[in-house]
């Protein structure tokens, strides 16, 4: 079943019937794969009734194989999170909404060092991103990278009781007061220039909810526009803090990458489950072809 998905993801079949007659039609290699023909009734049926969670854990295994070529400690290491929306037809019903999109959404943790892509899940596309978020094993010393949209306090404040940092964008109704003022000795970085670095605090009653000590950067980008970000970072310079948040469109690139490369736009199953097993194989998919990569040499 793994093998037939991953097949239809490399020969960029978009159906059942193309994919059996593509597969059956290249019988001298199944002796090699162990395997057989296919028939169209049965992968359906497998599609329809097969555990997603196989799937996640195998994809889970295979990519782990690119983080092994890269250990570093925990302070080297950079973890960028995002989700990226699947957007289904009309002929997926069953789908909810969030407002923007009616389907599914992919939550990656990216690892931009080792080109390593952590499936966290794939959700409703109306689950909060904050919710999925909080399910992340932390580890110790790790710096991890997000926007606006993974917004919770308690989550933050585990992050920091972890050691580890964080850095993102506060919401625009986020109250702060302004602790103190630091001096910025290098401000211009790759694309932008660091005009604020303050030590703030949540000024609210609420308190409680946040007692991590923070930072907050203004920063202006080449084309005038300034953003701002909120860190528990207060060994870091400003501008390493603003070109690490900065990377995060590295984890943009891969979403990019795969729905342009990849079959995520057209599923071989129109039930929710079909659809998840496909993603997940297509996930698959992108990890054989970063290990082939690294082992030819391709890079």
């Amino acid at each position: 079943h793994l093998l037939a998905l991953v097949y239809a993801q490399f020969s960029a079949a978009v159906s059942l019937r193309g994919l059996e007659a593509g597969w059956n039609a290249n019988s001298q290699h199944h002796y090699h794969l162990g395997s057989g023909p296919l028939v169209r009734s049965t992968l359906s049926d497998a599609n329809k009734r097969r555990p997603v969670a196989l799937f996640a854990e195998t994809f889970s295994g295979v990519a782990s194989q690119l983080d092994r070529q890269t250990r570093r400690d925990g302070a080297e290491m950079v973890k960028l999170i995002d989700a990226t929306p699947i957007p289904l037809g009309k002929l997926c019903d069953w789908a909810k909404s969030n407002g923007r999109i009616r389907g599914l959404k992919m939550h990656v943790v990216f690892d931009p060092k080792a080109d390593y892509p952590g499936i966290l899940d794939i959700t409703d596309a109306n689950v909060n991103d904050a919710q999925i978020g909080r399910t992340i094993t932390l580890e110790p010393g790790a710096t991890y990278v997000f926007d606006k949209g993974y917004c919770h306090y308690g989550w933050w404040t585990a992050i920091a009781d972890q050691g580890a940092v964080f850095i993102t964008r506060p919401k625009t109704n986020m109250r702060l007061d302004i602790v103190c003022q630091h001096s910025i000795a290098v401000a211009r970085g790759d694309g932008f220039t660091v005009v604020e670095d303050r030590e703030v605090r949540l000024a609210s009653k609420g308190d409680s909810q946040l007692p991590v000590r923070l930072r907050r950067l203004l920063v202006q980008r080449t084309d005038g526009k300034t953003i701002t970000l909120l860190t528990n970072d207060l060994e870091r310079s400003a501008v390493e803090i603003a070109a690490l948040y900065k990377a995060r469109w590295q984890i943009e690139l891969l979403f990019r990458w795969i729905k342009q490369h990849l079959r995520i736009r057209r599923f071989l199953g129109n039930n929710d489950n079909a659809i998840r097993l496909q993603l997940f194989a297509a996930m698959i998919a992108y990890a054989l072809l970063r290990i082939a990569a690294r082992t030819f040499r391709w890079e």
